[in-house]
């Protein structure tokens, strides 16, 4: 962890060295505020919860996430500092893990923003804080999945659109995976194992789960293996065009 918290520091201080990083933070924070209170209706609910306010999340991240995870390998390689970034005395997969756990965090930073709207609720009423912990949870985890993937499709190209809106498109199928059209779809002409298989992976499962309250180690696990298996994949794709 040493050869990663020098690139971490690097990589976390240079979001709020431009506007960028705030305008996001905004557009985040504003966002979750007109889903959860105008769109979501949550006053009209009348329930003293956050399930409206989560519902929206993995929505809001296909978006928003895959905007923070283009530019952090195809900016690099658009500007020609990759070359100097991989010769530095830092192992390549250091320099994977640091600039993912860096735009990780200030995903994290974002998400811990919203904290007056978890205050507004415990002020109207008297929610299930340990369900809400576990929403704010799988949030961050699925925000972090979603940041894996992007991650690894951004190390592809060096065109920032491009791996935006790759991006997005494989995010979908994966949130949408073990939704009931596409379930149906698979289900009139797939056997059982791969209908199943296919609905293991769809994120709103894993988090729809974990935001009801229950913290099932293999709905944790799946979050975890997914972003390692893409921070692997990416420190492969960036082996094979240092090689190149």
């Amino acid at each position: 962890m040493n050869q990663v918290w020098p690139i971490f520091k690097r990589e976390f201080a240079a979001y709020f060295a431009t506007p960028l990083a705030y305008v996001f933070i905004v557009i985040f924070l504003f966002a979750m505020g007109a889903f959860t209170f105008y769109i979501g209706h949550f006053y009209e609910n009348g329930v003293a919860d956050l399930g409206v306010f989560f519902a929206y999340h993995p929505w809001l991240y296909l978006f928003l996430v895959p905007a923070i995870a283009m530019r952090l390998w195809a900016e690099e390689r658009r500007t020609g500092t990759m070359e100097l970034l991989l010769t530095l005395p830092a192992p390549l997969w250091a320099s994977v893990l640091g600039k993912y756990l860096a735009a990780w965090a200030f995903t994290g930073v974002a998400l811990l923003l919203t904290f007056p709207i978890w205050i507004t609720v415990n002020y109207l009423g008297s929610p299930d804080n340990g369900v809400i912990l576990a929403g704010y949870l799988g949030s961050f985890l699925m925000a972090g999945a979603y940041l894996a993937i992007g991650t690894c499709i951004s190390a592809t190209t060096n065109n920032q659109v491009i791996a935006f809106v790759v991006t997005v498109v494989v995010c979908f199928l994966f949130t949408i995976s073990g939704a009931p059209l596409v379930i149906d779809f698979f289900r009139a002409w797939a056997p059982f194992t791969l209908v199943s298989a296919i609905s293991s992976f769809s994120f709103l499962t894993h988090f729809s789960a974990i935001m009801a309250g229950v913290i099932d180690l293999r709905d944790i696990l799946f979050f975890l293996s997914l972003i390692a298996l893409f921070l692997a994949a990416n420190v492969v794709v960036l082996d094979l065009k240092k090689m190149g």
